[in-house]
């Protein structure tokens, strides 16, 4: 008997994922757990394993397309499971193998299905259906036939389903079927269609959406309020110059970061404000007694912020490790949504790759974001005479609904004490 298994709800409130790599083919024996496919959400890339053994009878979807949590994936022949049984086997919902990742179920077709052969494998469909006056068709094959002016609707599609495809609109196009001339769109001329070399039109990735998404939700639920201010660590780098290679020989990496990840959980004991999320629903505040830092890292795919579990807890030799762990995770595409769950505080290091402050967007619903900014080397007055100094620009975004201006200057002071004194992240 074959059944349908259809994208999962991983959890997180993901609703789509496009898939990466294929990692079956039609007639493939698979087994419970084995990877079908991998597929990009809008947090991670991640594994999509079988929930049965059994051989693959038909794929749907090709790599690079966008597949909805709840449309199919994959179908499966269940070998030795006919009529009635078959039925109450689809109907079963069973948690995969252990570490497997996700929970799916197998959906079967109705009462009144049949099979029907096409070149992309086997698929269910009902008997004496009708076509719909909608397309089915892939976000990206919609989005092309609106900037080519054609009716996505009297196009026969080839995908699983009879789903349009990006190919299907490009050929009805070229077929001279078209609704309007591509160059006029709702009355106006469309200098992109006139010259088409003059731009690249790629989909937005998941990641991509998903940060348009976050910042929008940030900026529309938040009162941003951001405060600047420096602070001299020589005396940390040279703390920092001095455990360098030791730590280097055991394979880590000791970087500034490892310093004011410590000094933020600290400081967050002393200002829970800072620590903490509204609730205006249910009009209560959230003070978190727990410090868990979430760390923005840059990646090629987009901005990714995996989280360090208990900041305040760890050395700074520790969470320089942590810090390593992840940022090889990061760079890898190897994330998974639990590296990324439950941050309470974040923080931005842009100065790295060049910018001395910014005005950071709060990761919502978080409380605060600290922005990190390139360390240079400035005239500084000590102990009353003009010197050399290391400075280190900090800039920290509020929830103003939240945190008093009182509570943000201190909270900041505190960071910057820790780190012009980096013995005193030791004495307490």
């Amino acid at each position: 008997m074959r059944y349908i298994f259809k994208f999962p709800d991983i959890g997180e409130g993901l609703e789509e994922g496009t898939i990466v790599e294929w990692h079956v083919e039609k007639g493939q024996t698979v087994q419970m757990g084995d990877p079908l496919c991998t597929m990009e959400t809008d947090k991670v890339v991640t594994a999509i394993p079988s929930p049965k053994n059994g051989i693959i009878a038909a794929k749907f979807g090709k790599v690079g397309e966008t597949v909805h949590v709840g449309s199919a994936l994959v179908e499966i022949d269940i070998e030795g499971v006919e009529g009635s049984a078959a039925v109450d086997e689809a109907n079963k919902v069973e948690p995969l193998e252990e570490g497997a990742g996700v929970v799916g179920t197998l959906e079967v077709a109705g009462n009144n299905a049949v099979l029907v052969a096409s070149k992309e494998g086997v698929r269910s469909e009902e008997k004496n259906n009708t076509v719909g006056k909608k397309a089915l068709s892939t976000p990206v094959a919609r989005a092309i036939a609106h900037d080519m002016g054609v009716d996505i609707n009297r196009i026969k599609g080839s995908g699983p389903a009879g789903r349009v495809t990006k190919d299907d609109v490009i050929l009805f196009a070229k077929d001279g079927n078209k609704q309007t001339n591509p160059a006029v769109v709702s009355g106006e001329t469309n200098i992109h269609a006139l010259q088409p070399n003059l731009v690249d039109t790629e989909p937005l990735s998941q990641m991509r959406k998903t940060i348009a998404k976050n910042m929008i939700q940030s900026k529309h639920n938040a009162a941003h309020m951001t405060v600047f201010e420096e602070v001299e660590i020589s005396e940390l780098d040279r703390i920092r110059k001095k455990y360098k290679e030791p730590l280097a020989a055991e394979g880590i990496k000791l970087t500034y970061l490892a310093f004011i990840v410590k000094a933020t959980a600290m400081s967050l004991k002393k200002f829970r404000a800072l620590n903490s999320e509204m609730d205006f629903d249910k009009g209560v505040m959230l003070y978190k007694k727990y410090y868990n830092i979430g760390i923005a890292i840059d990646t090629e795919k987009g901005l990714v912020v995996p989280v360090i579990r208990n900041a305040d807890k760890l050395s700074v030799k520790e969470i320089a490790v942590e810090i390593n762990k992840i940022s090889d995770k990061a760079r890898d595409g190897k994330l998974t949504l639990e590296d990324m769950k439950d941050g309470t505080f974040t923080l931005t290091s842009y100065g790295s790759i060049g910018g001395l402050f910014a005005v950071p967007v709060i990761n919502y619903p978080q409380a605060a974001i600290l922005g990190i900014g390139r360390v240079s080397k400035r005239p500084v007055v000590k102990d009353d005479e003009l010197t050399v100094g290391l400075v280190l620009p900090l800039s920290l975004s509020v929830d103003h609904r939240i945190a008093d201006g009182g509570d943000t200057a201190r909270f900041v002071n505190s960071i910057m004490g820790y780190l012009a004194d980096p013995v005193s992240l030791i004495m307490e």
